[in-house]
């Protein structure tokens, strides 16, 4: 019986979650937003790294992401997927959040 193997985005995304939590719970003076802002810079970086284009000019599988503007595209596509898609995406605390 093969075992069925974790998904490694879901890996990922959960452990950059534990370690954002990690940080914060070390020190209560920690600001949860410049964790946050360091690991989505972090992201930032290795995605980038990870869509470098091979160095061959007529490479099919490099075509999409072959210019800076091309990756940027990509990258900003799915910042909003994944926001969108979020749990905390939209909160009961947003300023433009109906109250009855």
């Amino acid at each position: 019986m093969e075992e069925e193997q974790p998904d490694v985005f879901n890996i990922a995304a959960w452990r950059a979650v534990e370690l954002g939590n990690q940080m914060a719970g070390e020190d209560d003076a920690r600001d949860v937003w410049d964790i946050a802002d360091g690991l989505l810079a972090g992201a930032i970086q290795y995605w980038l790294y990870s869509r470098e284009p091979c160095g061959d000019p007529r490479c099919e599988d490099c075509a999409p992401l072959s210019t800076a503007e091309q990756r940027l595209a990509e990258l900003l596509r799915l910042v909003r997927q994944f926001a969108e898609e979020s749990d905390y995406y939209h909160t009961r605390n947003d300023s433009n959040a109906g109250r009855a």
